[in-house]
């Protein structure tokens, strides 16, 4: 593990895509898939409420 990523295998650029990807969301998941420990894909799906 690199000095840059913490026990649960968060990065500053996993945090910053989290970041990025809550801001403005009003409604919605975000979802982490994790393989082998590591991060693979984040799925974001956005709710527009009428």
């Amino acid at each position: 593990m690199s000095d840059e990523q913490s026990k649960t295998g968060l990065n500053k650029d996993h945090l910053k895509a989290l970041n990025n990807l809550i801001d403005g969301m009003k409604f919605g998941t975000i979802t982490i898939i994790v393989q082998d420990g590591r991060i693979v894909q984040i799925d974001k799906t956005e709710k527009h409420r009428l």
